[in-house]
């Protein structure tokens, strides 16, 4: 009898978290390393939402609360949804949760069978692709074209929905390419969904950037188009729009009240609830008057530092960047300079365990920490499946402008290195 269970065998990771190691590998060597692994911003939390949860813990706000959560943090998500989307949102159909990822294993395990067929985005959110294959799903990747910058058309999704599809999942404003779906290609998708889909199939809507958004772009949600609303589990949070990702606070609109019941009843084996002070701080974020006007200062850096970052990324040899329309990313194409540094024939002649777990851009990624000070991601920490020939790097902006740019000027010598990559090559010490 083995200790470990099969299903361990399959489950994926936030590679985010994983690079940190190699971080503090190289900072024990002497790099002095500038980081843009992390997707979360380098604004603390507003003072009037801190106070509020503070205030809160000192008034003895420390005990169990109702699992679906509070009804003030209810009450007042489902006034919000209902105003920004259009739709009838009552507080019976919504679920808090310690951020906005337990959703996303909620809705594996309450709609999906083994065998059923998952749609997600890649590149997407790396725990959309781990939770599809922990339950036994088929994973079914729907490829975002640089091109079309990182959006899909409807014809796509449609060639991907089988009898066999369960479970669709849409993220606008996109992590991690910052991707946006307009409001007519949502409507779009919404047809091809209605038309195509038999009414057990569920959207996942994953709405946790809603709000930073660049150029006067609006945010769209799939539920708004009529039909969909009944189809559809829209996840959003606290951690990026706020500045909360410590706090982890997230919640989902379910369909129905019975669905809402199901992710209740998980929270309950799970987590029981999630801190009743963190919720009330939750409150706070939405009806303090104050937090308009902090959520856009952040969200004018955001842009700021966008508008630095890719032409900046343009101008590297061997580099090619979309303009992303939200969120805090960017997702440059490295193709080039893979073909500049030689790094698809050095790959190729790595022993074959090295090379089946080193992608071109992931040996790019490892350079760029241990011999030019620079914490990237690889395109395979965000959906690996289909992307064999699919180069490039997520840089998150959520950090400040001086080291933007000081990122990419390393990013850019790094590029023209050919001598430092062939040795970082030959040594081989960093490929554990």
């Amino acid at each position: 009898m083995e200790l470990f269970a099969e299903r361990m065998k399959v489950l994926g990771t936030e590679s985010a978290f994983q690079v940190g190691a190699d971080i503090a590998k190289a900072e024990q060597l002497g790099v002095n390393v500038i980081k843009f692994n992390l997707g979360e911003p380098d604004f603390d939390t507003p003072e009037f939402i801190c106070k509020s949860a503070a205030d809160s813990l000192l008034t003895g706000n420390t005990h169990y609360c109702p699992p679906a959560g509070i009804i003030p943090l209810r009450e007042t998500l489902a006034e919000d949804v209902s105003e920004s989307r259009g739709v009838e949102v009552g507080p019976e159909r919504i679920v808090v949760t310690p951020g906005a990822k337990p959703p996303i294993g909620y809705s594996m395990l309450t709609y999906v069978n083994p065998g059923d067929e998952v749609i997600y985005p890649s590149p997407g959110f790396p725990i959309y692709e781990s939770w599809v294959t922990f339950v036994g799903a088929k994973p079914i990747p729907l490829h975002l074209q640089e091109s079309k910058g990182f959006s899909f058309t409807a014809e796509e999704l449609a060639e991907l929905i089988t009898p066999k599809t369960k479970l669709i999942i849409i993220n606008s404003p996109s992590n991690p390419t910052g991707g946006v779906l307009s409001e007519d290609k949502i409507g779009e998708i919404a047809a091809v969904i209605k038309e195509r889909c038999h009414d057990g199939v569920r959207i996942y809507s994953d709405e946790v950037y809603e709000r930073i958004l660049f150029d006067g772009s609006k945010h769209h949600s799939i539920a708004s188009v009529p039909g969909m609303e009944n189809k559809t589990v829209i996840v959003s949070g606290h951690s990026k729009s706020f500045a909360m990702t410590g706090w982890r606070l997230g919640f989902a609109v379910l369909p129905t009240r019975e669905e809402a019941e199901y992710f209740t009843n998980l929270n309950i084996n799970i987590i029981s609830c999630t801190p009743p002070f963190n919720q009330i701080a939750g409150v706070e974020a939405y009806i303090n008057p104050e937090s308009n006007a902090a959520v856009s200062h952040m969200v004018k850096h955001f842009e700021e530092r966008r508008d630095y970052a890719v032409p900046a990324l343009n101008a590297i040899d061997g580099v090619t960047c979309a303009n992303p329309r939200g969120a805090f990313y960017v997702f440059p194409n490295i193709a080039g300079v893979c073909e500049n540094l030689d790094i698809f024939e050095q790959r190729d002649k790595l022993p074959a365990e090295l090379k089946n777990k080193l992608s071109p851009s992931k040996l790019f990624q490892l350079f760029l920490i241990y011999h030019h000070g620079v914490a990237t991601m690889d395109r395979q920490s965000f959906g690996s499946i289909g992307t064999e020939d699919m180069h490039f790097l997520r840089l998150s902006t959520a950090t400040d402008l001086e080291s933007i740019k000081a990122g990419i000027d390393r990013i850019r010598q790094a590029a023209l290195d050919v001598e430092g990559f062939a040795s970082f090559m030959s040594k081989r010490e960093h490929f554990s």
